[in-house]
């Protein structure tokens, strides 16, 4: 039976049985890290390199060794993976648009051709109730053209101004947030002559049809800089400052409110906010402070009819909305209350229109839609089944008649519907087509995992009904991420039925550092709690198996970024538990990068991870980074990822973790790199360039579960 089974083994192409070439082995080159609190060493400092436009030719072979070694090793697999690309660009409506929004007499959408990587900008003439449909299509941005030639394209972000007359845009070519801004004439179709590089995505156009704010990108951190702004037909060079935030540990945003009438800063940080605003119509004048920051205070302000409604946590852990006078908004006193704080809801975000304001709350992990005003007795909360989400979805103008939401779960498809804020009717404006896929052949469910210290830990589980149950058969595959108060929504992928068609079971760890069951949730799991959000994965992806869940021996993980940091935390704490780890753009070296300020994003995350300059967070830090705790131990299978081009998570984090695991880990199992040279951050930029590395990932949990490479016939 065994040599059967070591037959059928090689023959499926299986990288466990397969002879790999031996990896790249990193030099080791002395390097002290200095620190108040004592100083570490670093013997494979000397891969980084923060050249923005090219890296020394001994980093570049290294990385490229590593990439070639992931391709040896997973070369048996290329056949499953043109096998997983394929079936999930089959899934994939090749001439894909998005549900048209309105905005200023126009409605505004984006669509794919067959075959094209990146989508048209498009509009068409309408009023707030619907589209002319005599009226001509026009072509805006055609981002295929742009994008011709380019390894890596993104344009990040569009804004039309007031008049419809003018396109603003930023486009990324080197995947590094490091945008243009460029600007079109709409009525002749030909480009303005400024090209304004270095900036970032947010853009926000004045009421005089000329005059664009836009932030410059800070030349080190790579994060927020000063705010601009730009008079068409000016060179560039004689813009204006309009505001700099002197402290570099906040970020700068930059919006247009909803009335129309200001220009909107904002300054935010994890425990303060500050919005200044400049009046749309006078865009030279300074820029006045409208809600001061204040200690452990956060706030989103808008402006409709006359009056500021703001979102705060002032008095309310999980926020209230309030409503203030014009001219005096930041006056307490005269603060009216439309939502009081709960301890149960947490107020996520709020759509001012001028039918009523729509309010989206997250309840026990749950999102839905309330809203207030005329539409309010007539429409009851917009909810959906446990497991399952429903958001606001796009509203740029207040003027509309309807108010968006969308409705999915992680087998349910994206529902986008516009609900008329005089008739109340909900009209389906475009549900997701997903060729081939059938729903009711794939269940949802959540779950509560209990954690060592007694907490319910929310867990929402995806599979199809006759491939897996919970018998403690099936491959397990749990997602994790916890950070920044950022909720993970369980929502639909259509790549994910490759896995679930195998017989997967996927499962979302809603752990602590997220808000999925309020600021408290997040609090638990941040600064000196963060390893909270360790111990709660560890402790679902043990819940799962006792449940029946997952079988052991074919249990993985797989989390990005700050999910990473999560990933290389579990392995190291409970590798033993997995049978492979995925860590993609992972933040691995977190006690380095939090101590050195010129690497981006470091200061701005002081108040999210700590700051390593005090004794008792730099300890904290040590104690569970996850390059600075690999041990001489067994680990799984683990396959990370990186770009090159990296602004949020250098690529030299993911390379040192893996040649510094290389030397310790006491295991055979697989411990592969793999390094995108063209992009950062985000992967590859193109719809179908993406599914490549989806299906790499897929084919390393699937190889390793034993899961059938080619798909059984469908009942």
């Amino acid at each position: 039976m065994r040599k059967l089974l070591l037959v059928l083994l090689l023959a499926l192409g299986s990288v466990a049985a397969a002879q790999s070439p031996p990896p790249p082995v990193a030099p080791l080159r002395p390097f002290v890290v200095k620190s108040p609190h004592g100083d570490r060493g670093d013997d494979y400092h000397w891969l980084r390199d923060d050249d923005p436009k090219a890296k020394r030719p001994e980093v570049l072979q290294y990385l490229e060794a590593e990439n070639a070694y992931t391709d040896a090793v997973l070369a048996p697999l290329a056949g499953l993976r043109q096998r997983l690309v394929a079936e999930m660009r089959s899934r994939v409506l090749e001439d894909e648009s998005t549900p048209p929004v309105y905005e200023r007499g126009f409605w505004y959408w984006t669509e794919f051709k067959a075959g094209d990587e990146y989508p048209r900008l498009m509009r068409q003439r309408g009023t707030p109730e619907r589209a002319d449909t005599r009226a001509p299509s026009e072509l805006l941005l055609d981002q295929p053209a742009r994008a011709r030639g380019q390894a890596y394209f993104k344009v990040a972000s569009t804004a039309v101004s007031p008049d419809g007359k003018t396109l603003a845009w930023t486009e990324d070519t080197a995947g590094r947030r490091m945008h243009t801004l460029r600007f079109r004439d709409l009525v002749t179709g030909k480009d303005h002559a400024e090209a304004i590089p270095g900036v970032l995505e947010e853009l926000a156009w004045a009421n005089d049809q000329r005059t664009l704010f836009y932030i410059r990108q800070d030349p080190v951190t790579l994060q927020s800089g000063p705010v601009y702004r730009h008079v068409l037909g000016s060179d560039p060079k004689t813009d204006v400052r309009v505001y700099d935030e002197a402290d570099k540990t906040l970020f700068t945003e930059l919006r247009r409110s909803a009335s129309g009438r200001h220009v909107l800063i904002d300054v935010r940080g994890t425990d303060t906010t500050e919005t200044l605003a400049v009046p749309a119509d006078r865009p030279t004048d300074p820029a006045r402070v409208v809600l001061a920051r204040r200690s452990q205070v956060r706030h989103d302000a808008d402006h409709l009819g006359g009056r500021w409604y703001i979102r705060t946590n002032e008095g309310a852990l999980n926020f209230r909305l309030v409503s203030a006078p014009d001219r005096a908004p930041a006056l307490r006193s005269r603060w009216r209350t439309l939502v009081p704080g709960r301890e149960q809801a947490t107020i996520e975000r709020f759509v001012l229109t001028h039918h009523g304001i729509a309010v989206q709350e997250r309840v026990d992990a749950d999102v839905r839609v309330r809203l207030l005003g005329a539409a309010a007795g007539r429409v009851a909360a917009l909810a959906a089944p446990a497991g399952s989400t429903v958001t606001l979805g796009e509203h740029r103008d207040p003027t509309a008649a309807h108010l968006r939401f969308d409705v999915t779960s992680m087998v349910r498809p994206t529902a986008t519907y516009d609900l008329h804020l005089k008739t109340s009717r909900a009209v389906l404006r475009k549900a997701q087509v997903v060729p081939g896929y059938d729903a009711t052949r794939y269940a949802t469910q959540r779950l509560w995992a209990p954690s060592r210290d007694g907490k319910r830990i929310p867990v929402t589980l995806s599979w199809r009904r006759d491939r897996a149950r919970d018998d403690g058969s099936a491959p397990l595959l749990v997602l994790g991420y916890g950070a920044y108060g950022l909720s993970i929504d369980p929502d639909f992928s259509s790549n994910r039925p490759s896995l679930m068609d195998r017989g997967f079971v996927i499962a979302y760890a809603h752990v602590r550092g997220g808000a999925d069951l309020g600021e408290g949730w997040y609090a638990a799991g941040r600064m000196m709690n963060k390893r909270n959000s360790v111990n709660d994965f560890v402790d679902v992806t043990q819940a799962l198996l006792k449940a029946g869940w997952g079988a052991p021996g074919k249990v993985f993980a797989q989390g990005g970024s700050a999910g990473g940091l999560l990933m290389g935390a579990v392995a190291n704490q409970a590798g033993a538990l997995y049978k492979g780890i995925v860590l993609d753009v992972p933040f691995v070296d977190l006690v380095t990068t939090m101590l050195d300020e010129t690497i981006p994003l470091t200061t701005n995350e002081w108040t999210q991870w700590g700051d390593p300059r005090q004794k008792a967070a730099y300890d904290y830090m040590l104690s569970y980074s996850p390059y600075d705790n690999i041990a001489a131990q067994d680990y799984p299978a683990l396959l990370v990822t990186t770009g090159l081009w990296d602004s949020q998570v250098q690529y030299y984090e993911p390379a040192k973790y893996v040649a510094r695991l290389r030397a310790k880990k006491t295991d055979a199992n697989p411990l592969l790199l793999a390094v995108n040279m063209q992009a950062g951050h985000g992967g590859s930029s193109g719809r179908f360039e993406y599914l490549a590395e989806v299906a790499r990932m897929y084919a390393f949990v699937i190889d390793l579960a034993g899961a059938p490479a080619a798909l059984p016939a469908a009942p």
